[in-house]
């Protein structure tokens, strides 16, 4: 065998004779999405269960350019760039160049929530990567190369001309839409609500401040946190609302009682179906009916923003709607 040869070894992908073309760990991985104990399953099978090992240290590049980052004192002012790469997946650039992006998706690897994204994520190179929770459709974090992984990050962290603040609350865990998905919870034995809502029903909410302006990265979270959740997050120019026509996070209501709450200057839309990057078996729709109902918006005729501070204090509640246009590198 060559040594040279370092790509990852598989450890025990070996097929199960009771389930042509399913390998022991894709058992496993829809054992757990079903609520079956590993344990368990392991027993079931007269084996152990298989065991996986991280590929991120084959990404290409290094931290270069965090290095350089990290060796300034001081940065010139200047937009905030905006790139989104469809559903819920954005990356922000600050005006000093540093690179942050959120919520990289893919499809869930047990299978029990089926076909949602056509293609991988891309691999796109970034300083920082972030989850707001462990979803698939949001917790690819092994595809961006990244030098850092903040994954559900509480608390402040500050870099280069960034400053980070994430505030832990709670995913929408009541479908107000047609297709009731919490109530698979309930088939899989766990509570999708707090006060003892399952693990990966808990969420983190990213306030992320540069170049002057305040950008708020709702996730799926609910609609209804606690007043000391508003208080805390304070005022906010830019915010991301996860709502789509088929109101599968956020209701239209619950989606506009929030920015009339919070008062944003700019409103993007998330976690809706576009044709580039959804399948319709996501059971997601287009959220072009919920922006048109609004005061004021934008179609936007590519993936890319960029803002400036003076330019956003000039805005009141500006939906800019990125549709189908996603990055794709």
């Amino acid at each position: 065998m060559d040594r040279k040869d370092l790509k990852p070894t598989l450890i025990n992908g070996a097929k199960d004779k009771t389930a042509p073309g399913l390998s022991r760990r894709s058992f496993f991985m829809a054992a757990g999405a079903a609520g079956v104990g590993a344990a368990a399953a392991a027993t079931s099978l007269g084996t152990t269960p298989a065991q996986a090992q991280s590929t991120d240290w084959t990404q290409p590049g290094n931290n270069k350019h965090v290095i350089e980052l990290q060796g300034k004192t001081s940065f010139a002012d200047g937009s905030v760039g905006i790139e989104y790469y469809g559903h819920c997946a954005f990356k922000i650039t600050s005006p000093g160049g540093a690179t942050i992006l959120f919520d990289p998706w893919r499809d869930d690897p047990s299978g029990a929530w089926g076909l949602w994204f056509k293609n991988k994520f891309p691999e796109t190179l970034v300083d920082i990567t972030m989850s707001t929770h462990t979803h698939f459709d949001h917790d690819a974090i092994d595809r961006p190369q990244s030098t850092m992984v903040l994954d559900r990050m509480v608390g402040n962290f500050e870099f280069a001309d960034l400053k980070i603040t994430g505030f832990a609350d709670k995913h929408a865990c009541v479908a107000p839409g047609w297709y009731k998905w919490t109530d698979a919870l309930k088939e899989f034995g766990v509570r999708a609500c707090p006060p003892n809502n399952v693990g990966h029903m808990d969420m983190v909410v990213y306030l992320v401040e540069t170049g002057g302006i305040r950008t708020l990265i709702w996730g799926d979270n609910r609609h209804n946190p606690a007043d000391s959740f508003w208080d805390t997050v304070g005022e906010v120019d830019v915010l991301t609302m996860p709502v789509d026509g088929s109101q599968h996070i956020l209701s239209y209501d619950m989606g506009n009682a929030i920015v009339e709450r919070l008062k944003p200057k700019v409103v993007i839309p998330t976690h809706y179906l576009n044709e580039t990057t959804t399948y319709t078996l996501s059971t997601l729709q287009p959220a072009d009916e919920w922006v048109k109902s609004q005061k004021s918006f934008k179609m936007l005729d590519s993936s890319t923003l960029n803002l400036a501070a003076t330019d956003v204090a000039k805005m009141d509640r500006e939906f800019m709607y990125f549709g189908s246009n996603v990055q794709k590198a």
